[in-house]
Protein backbone atom coordinates (compact mmCIF):
# COMPACT_ATOMS: atom_id res chain seq x y z
CA UNK A 1 0.00 0.00 0.00
CA UNK A 2 0.97 3.68 -0.83
CA UNK A 3 1.57 5.62 2.28
CA UNK A 4 -1.82 7.66 3.41
CA UNK A 5 0.26 10.65 3.81
CA UNK A 6 1.07 10.17 -0.16
CA UNK A 7 -1.83 12.34 -1.55
CA UNK A 8 -2.81 11.29 -5.18
CA UNK A 9 -1.75 8.05 -5.31
CA UNK A 10 -3.14 5.83 -7.17
CA UNK A 11 -3.60 2.38 -5.78
CA UNK A 12 -7.03 0.40 -5.30
CA UNK A 13 -8.39 -0.37 -2.13
CA UNK A 14 -9.93 -3.23 -3.79
CA UNK A 15 -6.43 -4.57 -4.63
CA UNK A 16 -5.10 -5.12 -1.12
CA UNK A 17 -6.29 -6.34 1.88
CA UNK A 18 -4.44 -4.40 4.20
CA UNK A 19 -5.69 -1.10 2.22
CA UNK A 20 -9.14 -2.37 2.37
CA UNK A 21 -8.61 -2.63 6.24
CA UNK A 22 -7.18 0.80 6.83
CA UNK A 23 -10.02 2.25 4.26
CA UNK A 24 -12.59 0.83 7.00
CA UNK A 25 -10.24 1.83 10.02
CA UNK A 26 -10.19 5.62 9.11
CA UNK A 27 -13.83 5.60 8.08
CA UNK A 28 -14.56 4.39 11.63
CA UNK A 29 -12.23 7.08 12.92
CA UNK A 30 -13.88 9.77 11.07
CA UNK A 31 -17.60 9.30 11.83
CA UNK A 32 -16.71 8.77 15.58
CA UNK A 33 -14.11 10.93 16.35
CA UNK A 34 -12.56 12.10 18.58
CA UNK A 35 -13.74 9.61 21.04
CA UNK A 36 -13.42 6.18 19.61
CA UNK A 37 -12.02 2.95 21.11
CA UNK A 38 -9.85 0.25 19.32
CA UNK A 39 -12.58 -2.31 20.29
CA UNK A 40 -15.88 -0.64 18.88
CA UNK A 41 -13.22 -0.15 15.57
CA UNK A 42 -12.65 -4.03 15.69
CA UNK A 43 -15.85 -5.42 16.37
CA UNK A 44 -17.71 -2.65 13.57
CA UNK A 45 -15.19 -4.27 10.70
CA UNK A 46 -14.69 -7.84 12.61
CA UNK A 47 -10.98 -8.08 13.32
CA UNK A 48 -8.88 -8.28 16.21
CA UNK A 49 -8.54 -5.47 19.00
CA UNK A 50 -4.92 -6.11 18.63
CA UNK A 51 -4.61 -6.25 14.91
CA UNK A 52 -6.42 -2.72 15.15
CA UNK A 53 -3.71 -0.64 17.25
CA UNK A 54 -1.11 -2.31 15.05
CA UNK A 55 -3.16 -0.71 12.07
CA UNK A 56 -3.56 2.52 14.16
CA UNK A 57 0.30 2.74 15.07
CA UNK A 58 0.99 2.46 11.24
CA UNK A 59 -1.96 5.04 10.60
CA UNK A 60 -0.24 7.78 13.48
CA UNK A 61 2.93 7.55 12.30
CA UNK A 62 2.79 7.44 8.97
CA UNK A 63 0.58 10.84 9.79
CA UNK A 64 -2.70 9.79 8.52
CA UNK A 65 -4.22 9.74 12.36
CA UNK A 66 -3.27 12.17 15.29
CA UNK A 67 -3.76 10.34 18.80
CA UNK A 68 -4.65 12.89 21.56
CA UNK A 69 -4.82 10.23 24.42
CA UNK A 70 -6.38 6.58 25.21
CA UNK A 71 -9.29 6.08 22.94
CA UNK A 72 -9.17 9.35 21.17
CA UNK A 73 -8.17 9.16 17.65
CA UNK A 74 -8.56 12.29 14.52
CA UNK A 75 -8.14 11.63 11.15
CA UNK A 76 -6.08 14.23 10.33
CA UNK A 77 -6.19 16.27 6.97
CA UNK A 78 -3.74 13.72 5.15
CA UNK A 79 -6.15 10.81 5.86
CA UNK A 80 -8.75 12.29 5.06
CA UNK A 81 -6.99 13.17 1.63
CA UNK A 82 -6.03 9.67 1.24
CA UNK A 83 -10.13 8.42 2.16
CA UNK A 84 -11.32 11.06 -0.70
CA UNK A 85 -9.03 9.57 -3.08
CA UNK A 86 -9.66 6.08 -2.46
CA UNK A 87 -13.67 6.75 -2.20
CA UNK A 88 -13.61 8.83 -5.71
CA UNK A 89 -11.83 4.87 -6.67
CA UNK A 90 -14.47 2.88 -5.04
CA UNK A 91 -17.31 5.13 -6.58
CA UNK A 92 -15.64 4.52 -10.01
CA UNK A 93 -15.23 1.05 -9.75
CA UNK A 94 -18.79 0.45 -8.77
CA UNK A 95 -20.57 3.04 -11.18
CA UNK A 96 -18.16 0.41 -13.70
CA UNK A 97 -19.65 -2.79 -12.48
CA UNK A 98 -23.35 -1.36 -12.95
CA UNK A 99 -23.04 0.01 -15.89
CA UNK A 100 -20.40 -2.09 -17.73
CA UNK A 101 -20.77 -5.37 -16.09
CA UNK A 102 -24.28 -5.87 -14.62
CA UNK A 103 -26.00 -3.89 -17.57
CA UNK A 104 -24.53 -6.08 -19.73
CA UNK A 105 -25.48 -9.44 -18.01
CA UNK A 106 -29.09 -8.42 -16.61
CA UNK A 107 -31.34 -11.13 -17.30
CA UNK A 108 -34.86 -10.69 -17.23
CA UNK A 109 -38.16 -12.82 -17.42
CA UNK A 110 -40.69 -13.49 -20.60
CA UNK A 111 -43.49 -15.94 -21.25
CA UNK A 112 -42.13 -18.60 -23.66
CA UNK A 113 -44.21 -18.82 -26.52
CA UNK A 114 -42.71 -22.34 -27.69
CA UNK A 115 -40.33 -24.39 -26.36
CA UNK A 116 -36.90 -22.92 -25.75
CA UNK A 117 -33.64 -24.15 -24.73
CA UNK A 118 -31.17 -22.36 -23.15
CA UNK A 119 -28.88 -20.46 -25.73
CA UNK A 120 -31.19 -20.06 -27.68
CA UNK A 121 -32.67 -16.79 -29.68
CA UNK A 122 -35.64 -15.13 -29.12
CA UNK A 123 -37.83 -12.72 -30.30
CA UNK A 124 -39.80 -10.29 -27.82
CA UNK A 125 -43.17 -8.94 -27.78
CA UNK A 126 -45.21 -7.54 -25.45
CA UNK A 127 -49.04 -8.61 -25.39
CA UNK A 128 -51.47 -8.51 -22.37
CA UNK A 129 -48.87 -6.55 -20.62
CA UNK A 130 -46.38 -9.21 -20.22
CA UNK A 131 -42.79 -9.61 -22.18
CA UNK A 132 -43.50 -12.62 -24.40
CA UNK A 133 -40.16 -14.27 -25.71
CA UNK A 134 -40.86 -16.31 -28.99
CA UNK A 135 -37.70 -18.85 -30.18
CA UNK A 136 -36.56 -17.89 -33.20
CA UNK A 137 -34.48 -14.01 -34.45
CA UNK A 138 -37.44 -12.30 -36.55
CA UNK A 139 -38.36 -9.98 -34.42
CA UNK A 140 -37.30 -6.47 -34.03
CA UNK A 141 -36.03 -6.93 -30.97
CA UNK A 142 -34.28 -9.73 -29.39
CA UNK A 143 -32.46 -11.65 -26.55
CA UNK A 144 -30.99 -14.95 -25.75
CA UNK A 145 -32.43 -17.74 -23.44
CA UNK A 146 -30.16 -18.61 -20.04
CA UNK A 147 -32.96 -20.73 -19.12
CA UNK A 148 -35.08 -23.39 -20.77
CA UNK A 149 -38.49 -23.21 -20.80
CA UNK A 150 -41.55 -24.91 -21.41
CA UNK A 151 -44.81 -22.86 -23.41
CA UNK A 152 -46.56 -21.05 -20.89
CA UNK A 153 -43.92 -21.32 -18.69
CA UNK A 154 -41.43 -18.20 -17.46
CA UNK A 155 -37.85 -17.76 -19.72
CA UNK A 156 -34.77 -15.82 -18.67
CA UNK A 157 -33.51 -13.73 -20.88
CA UNK A 158 -30.15 -11.55 -21.67
CA UNK A 159 -28.55 -10.02 -24.20
CA UNK A 160 -31.00 -7.57 -25.51
CA UNK A 161 -31.04 -6.02 -29.04
CA UNK A 162 -33.68 -4.01 -30.66
CA UNK A 163 -36.71 -2.40 -29.01
CA UNK A 164 -39.91 -4.24 -28.34
CA UNK A 165 -42.50 -1.84 -30.36
CA UNK A 166 -45.98 -1.59 -28.37
CA UNK A 167 -47.98 1.80 -27.44
CA UNK A 168 -48.05 2.92 -23.66
CA UNK A 169 -51.70 2.11 -22.85
CA UNK A 170 -53.99 4.89 -21.64
CA UNK A 171 -55.73 5.29 -18.40
CA UNK A 172 -59.51 6.38 -18.21
CA UNK A 173 -60.61 7.41 -14.94
CA UNK A 174 -64.18 7.65 -13.13
CA UNK A 175 -64.14 9.28 -9.85
CA UNK A 176 -66.52 8.43 -7.04
CA UNK A 177 -67.76 10.33 -4.19
CA UNK A 178 -66.86 9.36 -0.84
CA UNK A 179 -69.68 7.58 1.53
CA UNK A 180 -70.50 10.72 2.97
CA UNK A 181 -70.88 12.49 -0.47
CA UNK A 182 -73.18 9.88 -1.76
CA UNK A 183 -70.69 7.44 -2.54
CA UNK A 184 -71.32 5.03 -5.40
CA UNK A 185 -74.99 5.85 -5.67
CA UNK A 186 -74.17 8.90 -7.51
CA UNK A 187 -71.95 7.29 -10.25
CA UNK A 188 -74.29 5.81 -13.26
CA UNK A 189 -73.36 1.99 -13.45
CA UNK A 190 -74.55 2.30 -17.42
CA UNK A 191 -71.41 4.54 -18.19
CA UNK A 192 -69.15 2.61 -16.02
CA UNK A 193 -69.86 -0.60 -17.26
CA UNK A 194 -69.74 1.04 -21.05
CA UNK A 195 -65.63 2.29 -20.31
CA UNK A 196 -65.02 -1.15 -18.61
CA UNK A 197 -66.12 -2.68 -21.75
CA UNK A 198 -63.63 -0.39 -23.90
CA UNK A 199 -60.48 -0.93 -21.77
CA UNK A 200 -58.53 -3.94 -21.21
CA UNK A 201 -57.90 -3.68 -17.45
CA UNK A 202 -60.68 -2.30 -14.71
CA UNK A 203 -59.18 -1.37 -11.24
CA UNK A 204 -60.77 0.12 -8.06
CA UNK A 205 -59.18 1.64 -5.48
CA UNK A 206 -61.17 2.35 -2.14
CA UNK A 207 -64.44 0.54 -0.96
CA UNK A 208 -66.83 3.39 -2.71
CA UNK A 209 -65.34 2.57 -6.09
CA UNK A 210 -65.28 -1.07 -5.73
CA UNK A 211 -68.92 -0.53 -4.92
CA UNK A 212 -69.75 1.63 -7.97
CA UNK A 213 -67.93 -1.13 -10.19
CA UNK A 214 -70.24 -4.01 -8.36
CA UNK A 215 -72.93 -2.21 -9.03
CA UNK A 216 -72.39 -1.91 -12.78
CA UNK A 217 -72.34 -6.07 -12.63
CA UNK A 218 -68.18 -4.95 -13.63
CA UNK A 219 -65.62 -7.54 -11.63
CA UNK A 220 -62.48 -5.25 -11.09
CA UNK A 221 -58.87 -7.00 -12.48
CA UNK A 222 -57.67 -4.95 -9.30
CA UNK A 223 -59.03 -3.91 -6.18
CA UNK A 224 -56.46 -2.35 -4.47
CA UNK A 225 -55.19 -0.33 -6.92
CA UNK A 226 -52.52 1.39 -5.65
CA UNK A 227 -51.31 4.64 -8.00
CA UNK A 228 -48.18 2.41 -9.24
CA UNK A 229 -49.83 -0.41 -9.95
CA UNK A 230 -51.72 1.64 -12.14
CA UNK A 231 -48.82 3.08 -13.66
CA UNK A 232 -47.36 -0.01 -14.56
CA UNK A 233 -50.05 -1.73 -15.84
CA UNK A 234 -50.11 1.45 -18.55
CA UNK A 235 -46.94 1.64 -19.19
CA UNK A 236 -47.11 -1.94 -20.05
CA UNK A 237 -49.50 -1.34 -22.74
CA UNK A 238 -52.51 -2.24 -21.11
CA UNK A 239 -55.38 0.10 -21.39
CA UNK A 240 -57.09 0.77 -17.54
CA UNK A 241 -60.37 1.66 -16.32
CA UNK A 242 -59.92 3.18 -12.54
CA UNK A 243 -62.18 3.87 -10.78
CA UNK A 244 -61.38 5.68 -7.84
CA UNK A 245 -62.48 7.40 -4.21
CA UNK A 246 -62.59 10.95 -5.38
CA UNK A 247 -60.05 11.82 -2.41
CA UNK A 248 -57.51 9.40 -4.08
CA UNK A 249 -57.73 11.08 -7.47
CA UNK A 250 -54.87 13.38 -7.48
CA UNK A 251 -52.24 10.98 -6.62
CA UNK A 252 -53.27 8.76 -9.11
CA UNK A 253 -52.94 11.90 -11.67
CA UNK A 254 -50.13 12.23 -10.32
CA UNK A 255 -48.34 9.72 -11.18
CA UNK A 256 -49.51 9.41 -14.72
CA UNK A 257 -48.50 12.67 -15.26
CA UNK A 258 -45.19 11.84 -13.81
CA UNK A 259 -44.54 8.86 -16.48
CA UNK A 260 -46.66 11.55 -19.13
CA UNK A 261 -49.34 8.46 -19.69
CA UNK A 262 -51.77 9.57 -21.61
CA UNK A 263 -55.05 9.74 -18.89
CA UNK A 264 -58.75 11.01 -19.00
CA UNK A 265 -61.24 12.12 -16.07
CA UNK A 266 -64.98 10.96 -17.02
CA UNK A 267 -67.44 12.74 -14.95
CA UNK A 268 -70.38 9.49 -14.54
CA UNK A 269 -72.28 11.23 -12.32
CA UNK A 270 -75.81 10.81 -12.05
Amino acid sequence: MTDPAETGAGSDVLQSKRDATRYQILVQIAEHQPAVSQREIAEAIGITSQAVSNYLQELVDQGAVEKHGRGRYEVTKEGVDWLIGRTDDLRSFVEHVSEDVIGQVDVESAIATGSIDEGDRVSLSMRDGCLHATPGDAGAATAVAVTDATEGAEVGITDFEGVVDYELGTVTVIPVPSVRNGGSGEVDPDVVAEHAAANDRVATAGTEALAAATAAGVDPDIRFATAEAVKEAATKGLDVLLLTVASQLSEHTDALRDRSLEYEVVDASL
